[in-house]
């Protein structure tokens, strides 16, 4: 199974887009699956349904900050190399979807969304391109990481 294949077989399952992304790259990286998932919940429907940075673009970040990362009060080349980074990895998932804000990639006119999440059933998956999206996110970061090896 293809990164792209998990990460969109994670949501299908029923876990965030955040979370589908983390876990597609669980094996990578230096956390287990339960702090994994826990850590990413929060940014699930663009940071809580609040419909802001898409849940996958944030995965993408998390996944990328333990990937390469830095861990301490850093102020200059280190923090500017890795904000680069994440800016070109936003980048490159924009080119492909035209943003990275949730509201804007699901059409939706509202700006801060109820904190109840919609029942996954096959119309809710019919509707939406959040699967895509994840896949686009999982694959855009599998492609980064192989240009730059950990």
């Amino acid at each position: 199974m293809t990164r792209r294949e998990a990460a969109m077989d994670n949501f299908r399952k029923g876990y965030n887009c955040a979370q589908s992304i983390v876990l597609a790259f669980e094996d990578m990286l230096p956390v287990d699956k339960t702090l994994l998932s826990k850590m990413a919940s929060s940014f699930g429907g663009g940071m809580g349904r609040l419909r802001e940075v898409c849940g996958s673009v944030s995965g993408m970040f998390m996944t990328a900050g333990l990937l390469y990362g830095y861990d301490g009060p850093e102020t200059g080349d280190v923090k500017a190399d890795h904000y680069a980074r994440i800016q070109e990895l936003a980048r490159r998932f924009e080119e492909k979807n035209g943003s990275i804000v949730c509201r804007e990639l699901l059409n939706l006119n509202v700006r801060h969304d109820k904190p109840v999440p919609e029942e996954r059933t096959d119309e809710y998956y019919k509707k939406r391109p959040c699967p895509e999206l994840i896949g686009d996110a999982a694959e855009i970061l599998e492609k980064y990481i192989k240009e730059n090896p950990v």
